[in-house]
């Protein structure tokens, strides 16, 4: 459920006043984490590398509080529930998005993903979850190593946004360099990398 809040009913406050009309809020911190675990459960268990990083990101994301507001147009909009957006190549050779609802169970999660990336994939529809949960994005761009990337700053689409490439080996450990855009309305540095540390975190005790 999403529903209008007041700034003052928040500890966003002075982040609203000050960041809401600034001409770019948006802010990005590149971030390499230690994927190993991933790639060793993605073998083991048969699941998809990408699926594991979007529910680990939906695990992170939820101890902090700050990723449950998002300012919309010039308003602060609460939300009750988090999803991860993927991005779905079509049957049409085109790409398409498709929203996940983070649940804890990664079973649950699993068979969320797989079901519903193949319904877009195939329909060829996005999955939008925009208007009940409040929607990380990402962006895997698998055929090429990234460094990172800055995602454009619409003053529509105000959601935070991670994009990463392909992983890198470096001895017997997996790399991957990603970026992590959010608007300063939202949230400050000091949260950012808190959920950065827990996403790191999240990895390694899957």
């Amino acid at each position: 459920m999403a529903r209008e809040i007041q700034p003052k009913e928040t500890t966003r406050t002075q982040a609203y006043e000050l960041w809401m009309k600034a001409p770019n809020p948006m802010v990005t911190f590149f971030k390499t984490l230690d994927v190993t675990n991933l790639i060793k459960i993605s073998k083991r268990k048969h699941m998809k590398f990408n699926m594991l990083l979007d529910y680990c990101i939906g695990k992170a994301a939820v101890s902090v509080k700050e990723f449950y507001i998002l300012p919309v147009g010039d308003k602060l909009i609460q939300y009750d529930s988090i999803a991860v957006n993927t991005i779905v190549k079509n049957k049409n050779g085109e790409v398409s998005s498709c929203d996940i609802l983070y649940v804890e169970d990664l079973d649950v999660y699993n068979k969320q993903y797989l079901k519903y990336t193949s319904q877009v994939a195939e329909n060829c529809e996005d999955r939008d979850l925009s208007n009940e949960s409040m929607v990380i994005g990402t962006s895997a761009i698998i055929d090429t190593e990234i460094d990172g990337a800055v995602g454009m700053n619409s003053g529509i689409f105000n959601n935070p946004f991670i994009i990463w490439g392909r992983y890198k080996k470096k001895w017997f450990k997996y790399y991957l360099a990603l970026s992590f855009q959010f608007h300063h309305t939202q949230m400050d540095g000091a949260h950012a990398g808190r959920f950065l540390a827990n996403l790191q975190k999240e990895i390694n005790s899957l």
